[in-house]
C-alpha cells in the first residue's frame, strides 16, 4: 500500500502556497518591525534593514524623510536592536512548535497531538518556576530562565522518548504518557506557586508566551536550533508518511518503526524545548498549524512539515503584532491572540465528526 500523498490538486498547489507564505512571511518581518509603542515608517524601516544587512551601500537609512538626523538614530537602535531579535524569535519559534505539531500528529496518528500533549511545556514551566520560586541566583536569572525551562521541558520529551522503545507500547500508550505528564508538571506547578505566590507575579506573563528576545545571542540559539532540529524533522516526510499505516506495514517495507519514532520525538523535543525556553509556553501554534496547512495541501508530510513551518512563523508573528497591538503602549502576552483562535479550533476538531451509532 503506499504512503498517503494527497490528490493531484492538493500536490499542485503545494509549491503556490510555499511561495506564498514564504512572501507573506518576509513581508510581515518587514511590516513588524514598523509596530511597536513608536510607529517607525515602513520606508525608514526598510532602508534602516537594507543598511544593516550590507544592502543599503553608503546611503543614510533616513535619507529623503523629514526627520533629524538624532531620531534617525533612536529609529535605528529601535528596528534592529529592540524589534528585529523578538521579530526573528517569533519567526523560529512559529516554525518550531508548527513542526513539532505536525510532527507528533503523525507520530502518534493523532489529529489532537501538540507539544502540549507531551507535557513539554508544562516541564518548562516547572523548571522556569524553579528558578523563580526559590529565587536562585537573583542577579543572573535572565540569562538563567532559559537553561532551566530548557532543562524542564527535556525531562517530559525524553520520559516518552524511553517509553516509546517498547515495541508493544502504540501510540494511545504514548500519548497517555505525554497526558499523565502534563497533569503532574502542572500540579508541581501550582505546588511552587502556593509555596511563593509572590514567584507567581513574575512567572504568570512568561507562562503565556513572551517574545522580548533580551539580545541577538538569544534570537540566533532559537534560529540556530530550529533550523537545524527542524530540517531533520522536514526531511522525515516519507518516513512519517509510511508510519501512518501502523508499525507492522512500516517495518514490511523497511521502515524500522521504534527508531524513527524516538528520533522524531527526540528531535521534536529538543527543537520545542528550545523554543519554550526563550519565549514562553506559547499554546496552539503547533496544534492549528499542520491542521491548516493539510486542509489546503493535502496529508503528504513531505509538503505537510516545511509549509507547516512557514504558516507557524506566519501566524505567531501576526499574533505578536496583534499583541502590541491591542492595548498599546502595554505588550499582551502573545499567548492570548493564539489562544483565542486555537481554542474555537480545538473545538471543531474536537467536534467536527459525528459519533457513530444511534
Amino acid at each position: 500500500m503506499p504512503p498517503p500523498t494527497g490528490p493531484a490538486g492538493s500536490r499542485r498547489r503545494a509549491g503556490p502556497v510555499a511561495a506564498l507564505l514564504a512572501v507573506g512571511l518576509v513581508a510581515g518581518i518587514f511590516l513588524s518591525a514598523t509596530v511597536g509603542s513608536e510607529w517607525i515608517p515602513f520606508a525608514a524601516v526598510l532602508a534602516i534593514l537594507a543598511r544593516e544587512v550590507g544592502l543599503g551601500g553608503g546611503f543614510a537609512p533616513c535619507a529623503g524623510l523629514a526627520v533629524a538626523p538624532s531620531q534617525c538614530t533612536v529609529w535605528t537602535e529601535i528596528v534592529w536592536d529592540a524589534r528585529m531579535p523578538s521579530i526573528l524569535v517569533a519567526v523560529f519559534a512559529g516554525a518550531a512548535l508548527a513542526l513539532s505539531g505536525g510532527t507528533l500528529q503523525g507520530v502518534f496518528r493523532n489529529p489532537l497531538a501538540d507539544p502540549y500533549l507531551l507535557g513539554i511545556s508544562s516541564g518548562a514551566a516547572v523548571g522556569a518556576a524553579i528558578l523563580l520560586t526559590f529565587q536562585l541566583a537573583v542577579a543572573d536569572q535572565a540569562t538563567l530562565l532559559p537553561v532551566f525551562a530548557f532543562g524542564g521541558a527535556l525531562v517530559p520529551g525524553l520520559v516518552i522518548y524511553a517509553a516509546a522503545s517498547g515495541r508493544r507500547r502504540g501510540p494511545e500508550s504514548l500519548v497517555l504518557t505525554g497526558v499523565a505528564l502534563s497533569a503532574l508538571f502542572s500540579a508541581v506547578l501550582a505546588t511552587f506557586l502556593f509555596y511563593n505566590p509572590a514567584a507567581g507575579l513574575q512567572l504568570s506573563f512568561w507562562l503565556l508566551g513572551n517574545l522580548q528576545a533580551e539580545t541577538w545571542t538569544d534570537a540566533a540559539i532559537v534560529a540556530g536550533v530550529v533550523v537545524a532540529g527542524g530540517t531533520l524533522i522536514a526531511l522525515s516526510g516519507r518516513e512519517l508518511n509510511v508510519l501512518q499505516l501502523g508499525p507492522a506495514i512500516a517495518e514490511s517495507v523497511g521502515v524500522e518503526a521504534t527508531r524513527h519514532t524516538r528520533r522524531l520525538i527526540l528531535l521534536s523535543t529538543v527543537v520545542t524545548a528550545t523554543s519554550v525556553a526563550f519565549t514562553g509556553v506559547i499554546g496552539f501554534v503547533g496544534l492549528v498549524s499542520p491542521h491548516v496547512v493539510r486542509l489546503i495541501v493535502g496529508p503528504d508530510y513531505r509538503k505537510v512539515l516545511p509549509i507547516s513551518a512557514l504558516f507557524g512563523g506566519v501566524f505567531l508573528l501576526v499574533a505578536w503584532d496583534l499583541a502590541l497591538r491591542i492595548l498599546p503602549p502595554l505588550a499582551l502576552p502573545v499567548g492570548i491572540p493564539t489562544s483565542f483562535v486555537g481554542v474555537p479550533f480545538f473545538l471543531y476538531l474536537l467536534y467536527r465528526r459525528r459519533p457513530v451509532g444511534p
